[in-house]
């Protein structure tokens, strides 16, 4: 019995740390991880750990930051440019007590965007302002836990839209709707996928004159990834769809229970797919 009962207590003692992503929708996809390009690791670590609440966690040799809901991977590099100007412009966090947090990041000096909204804005990283990630906040007192994942924001033209929404949809089994704006009134086209609304606003809408944005690959922001349930299976459902890969299936070098690949989407949203991302 007394061995029952520790066997029990172990489990829980194991559930926060494999239950941080969302559980798979029917096609067995959720959100994974959002990877950054970043000249000094062990200063960005400390951000997400310390000023946004993460968890420093390790896949084996795979070190990576844990939020409810996804994983922050930083990997040491010199990115070609910043989020602003390719086609994923940033990704944003909720959080359940916002007042105390928008107190320390003031407190530590950081970087701070905030409109006329006082429970909305935009945080920067610290580090050379080439670098350019910045990551939106909002409050919900409501919210379960301290801080949650809650969406990463595409900004291409106005025309392209309906074609992206759809696209994420059909490939990875997402719902199409809308998002409310929280900096604004109004409402953004979305996609939902467990763990993360990816968010599609017009580029027009920010500056009428820019260019099609840039694909995301060598930027800081360089790539998103989606964990998924068999991954053989997916990526042959992905071919039967015509999706093509650009890096096939292989073993990761980090861990030995990951598998990755990798897809670009029209736009030029380069995506990891993984199975076996959770430490």
């Amino acid at each position: 019995m007394r061995i029952c009962v520790l066997l029990c207590l172990l489990a829980l003692l194991r559930l926060p740390a494999e239950a941080q992503l969302a559980a798979p929708n029917e096609a067995g996809v959720t959100m994974g991880h959002i990877h950054l390009y970043v000249r000094d690791v062990a200063v960005q670590q400390r951000f997400f750990t310390e000023m946004l609440g993460g968890v420093a966690v390790r896949n084996e040799k795979l070190e990576m930051v844990q939020f409810p809901g996804v994983f922050i991977i930083l990997r040491q590099a010199e990115p070609t440019g910043p989020p602003d100007g390719s086609i994923v412009n940033h990704f944003g966090f909720v959080w359940k007590d916002l007042p105390t947090w928008l107190a320390k990041w003031r407190a530590a000096g950081l970087k701070i965007e905030q409109g006329e909204n006082p429970n909305q804005g935009y945080i920067s990283l610290p580090g050379p302002a080439s670098d350019g990630i910045r990551v939106e906040f909002f409050g919900d007192p409501a919210l379960a836990v301290p801080v949650q994942m809650n969406h990463i924001h595409f900004w291409p033209k106005q025309a392209e839209i309906p074609a992206i929404q759809a696209w994420y949809a059909k490939t990875f089994g997402g719902i199409a709707g809308k998002r409310q704006r929280v900096s604004r009134p109004g409402l953004t086209d979305a996609v939902d996928l467990p763990g993360v609304n990816l968010s599609y606003s017009p580029l027009e809408s920010y500056d009428a004159k820019a260019p099609a944005q840039a694909p995301t690959a060598s930027r800081a922001l360089e790539h998103i990834g989606f964990e998924v349930r068999n991954l053989p299976e997916f990526l042959k459902h992905l071919e039967s769809q015509g999706v093509k890969l650009t890096e096939a299936m292989r073993a990761s070098t980090n861990s030995s229970k990951l598998r990755v690949a990798f897809i670009t989407d029209p736009w030029g949203t380069r995506i990891e797919l993984t199975e076996g991302l959770a430490p």
